[in-house]
């Protein structure tokens, strides 16, 4: 259960521990002053490392092929299987003539 923090009219602040589904708090503990507001405070939650973007995931190798893909693909994601690229033939030498 989480700890509310209550401030009355009067500049008195106390906490109340109380489930999420009860009714916030309508008079100050300490003075019996309405209404009383409920104090929020910014949490503090940092992000580090990869893993919290879309963009983060699918780095690796995948652990087989999706459903309908058979064979291999090409890195770029086109589809087409990747062929190795034709060497070009060697140049004959010039003649010394």
């Amino acid at each position: 259960m989480p700890i509310y923090e209550y401030r009355c009219p009067n500049g008195h602040t106390f906490e109340v521990f109380q489930r999420m589904s009860d009714p916030a708090v309508a008079v100050c503990e300490i003075c019996g002053a309405s209404p009383v507001e409920k104090l929020l405070f910014p949490v503090a939650v940092h992000f580090k490392g990869s893993g919290f973007y879309s963009t983060d995931y699918g780095r690796g190798s995948r652990k087989g092929a999706k459903d309908g893909e058979t064979g291999s693909s090409s890195s770029d994601g086109s589809g087409k299987p990747e062929t190795p690229a034709a060497k070009p033939e060697p140049k004959p030498k010039p003649s010394e003539s």
